[in-house]
């Protein structure tokens, strides 16, 4: 395979960081930890309950989200590993084979028989594994063995952050407006978080606000209906 080169890797490396990926995952934090604190002032719980639920699910939230996300990151390199290897095994098994594929490839998107050849064959010397996997599988560039690692750190930390939201207010706010505050803040978070992840991602402003705040909102009053109602 190709070097890979620093633009690259540096261009990898900003996808688990994008604005649009972070508001995405704090959302989960602000809405899980404001859901279950809501569940128990419903039930009636005190401060001291309310603030260790938010902390239970600061902890528990970030590791279960970056850990869903590194398996999931590492499922699909283990995947693509395998891809890699077993092109690697039929390039070595029968390369002229491989290149009248590259090169039906090429006809089938309008080149010439002759030209689709000629194509096929410069791709091949060049780098045959990359060429096959381009066309037949469509990895331009192998994933480093990093980024599982980094997608669930990023995801993980994400979560903690929005999930700080709610149990700072816990925290600080008297228990008398606590749940109100709670509210307030939340849709105070999601407003702008769903602003940024509509910027950044290409996305209908309002759509996506209306969908946050619906499930944000519901969310909440679900909690706080399931407490009221079991304890």
């Amino acid at each position: 395979m190709p070097q890979r080169d620093e633009p690259r890797l540096w261009e990898r490396l900003r996808d688990f960081s994008t604005p649009r990926q972070w508001a995405v995952d704090a959302n989960d934090g602000v809405i899980a930890t404001a859901g279950l604190l809501e569940g128990f002032a419903g039930a009636g719980a005190n401060d001291r309950t309310l603030i260790l639920a938010a902390v239970v699910m600061v902890v528990v939230g970030s590791l279960g989200l970056g850990g869903a996300k590194w398996a999931e990151e590492a499922g699909e390199l283990d995947a693509q590993r395998r891809i890699i290897e077993e092109e690697a095994a039929q390039l070595a098994a029968s390369p002229e084979h491989e290149v009248d594929e590259l090169a039906a490839y090429w006809e089938s998107k309008g080149l010439s028989p002759d030209v689709a050849r000629r194509v096929a064959e410069e791709l091949s010397a060049r780098d045959a594994l990359a060429a096959q996997l381009e066309y037949e599988h469509d990895i331009d560039e192998p994933t480093p063995g990093w980024q599982p690692t980094l997608a669930g750190a990023t995801s993980g930390l994400a979560f903690m952050v929005g999930s700080l939201i709610p149990l700072l207010i816990t925290v600080f706010v008297s228990g008398a407006i606590e749940v109100w505050a709670i509210v307030f803040a939340v849709v105070v978070s999601l407003v702008i978080t769903s602003l940024i992840a509509a910027r950044t991602g290409h996305m209908s402003l309002w759509r996506t606000l209306a969908r946050t705040l619906l499930v944000g909102i519901g969310t909440m009053a679900a909690g706080y209906l399931a407490g009221s109602l079991l304890f």
